[in-house]
């Protein structure tokens, strides 16, 4: 039996609708990259958040055509951000872990770029947790593939309750996104900071980039540089937006 196609548009709106934020430097306060979040507009249910979809929609292969059109939304606004002289260096788009083990996968998202003319050294593609629980070795090959192509991957969510942690040293992955749960930690009590502090050496010493996620205040901004985190996430960055609220601060403060 087929698949349903995922539909474009719902009632005049987009079936599928991207917003986004901004990853900053810790030292400098400027954008780094920029994140995407899909939400999902059904004529029944509303507006549909990832923490309600993404689960249901990965039991089949169905969450590769939504990853698609996630990408080509994000490429879209992409164009966009640049006319408005937005600087930042990826844009990071979910990619669900089945996705992964597509045959041709690393071929079409080459064509995707090739068609808007955009580096992929401009593109990450953030992978839940799930990934941990790949045992194959095929998403680990695929990655070091994805990465030979000049593309960023990032895992998020690393870190929070039941995280297999050590499991990371089985994905090359380019840059690791703390949960929340672990940002929250810093400036508990000196063991906390400890522990947070530990985290980010395990990150940084398998060769990838940590990125707090959370962030509410520069003094949680500031313990976590200190302790070897360069960039942040979450209140203190900046909110989700819908794209046509992305600009520069001075343009928005005009």
């Amino acid at each position: 039996m087929a698949e349903p196609e995922v539909r474009t548009n719902v009632g005049g709106l987009r079936a599928i609708e991207l917003y986004y934020r901004f990853i900053r430097d810790i030292a400098s306060g400027q954008p780094a990259f920029l994140q995407t979040h899909t939400r999902l507009n059904s004529p029944g249910l509303g507006t549909i958040m990832p923490e309600n979809f993404r689960e249901v929609a990965e039991v089949t292969t169905q969450c590769n055509e939504l990853f698609r059109l996630e990408l080509l939304q994000a490429l879209d606004a992409w164009q966009k951000f640049m006319d408005r002289e937005l600087h930042f260096g990826w844009i990071a788009v979910y990619m669900p872990v089945r996705f992964l083990h597509e045959v041709g996968g690393d071929r079409t998202l080459s064509e995707i770029c090739a068609r808007y003319a955009l580096p992929p050294s401009r593109i990450c593609f953030a992978l839940s947790d799930r990934l941990l629980e790949e045992t194959d070795g095929t998403a680990a090959a695929r990655i070091l593939a994805l990465r030979d192509l000049g593309f960023h991957l990032m895992l998020t969510g690393f870190g929070g309750n039941n995280c297999p942690m050590m499991r990371l040293a089985d994905f090359p992955v380019d840059y690791v996104m703390l949960s929340p749960e672990v940002t929250h930690y810093i400036d508990k009590s000196e063991r906390a900071d400890s522990a947070v502090r530990s985290i980010l050496g395990f990150v940084s010493d398998l060769g990838a980039e940590p990125i707090a996620d959370g962030v509410l205040g520069s003094r949680q901004a500031e313990l976590l540089f200190e302790c070897g985190c360069q960039y942040c996430a979450g209140p203190l960055a900046g909110k989700y937006m819908a794209e046509r609220y992305v600009r520069r601060k001075s343009d928005s403060d005009t």
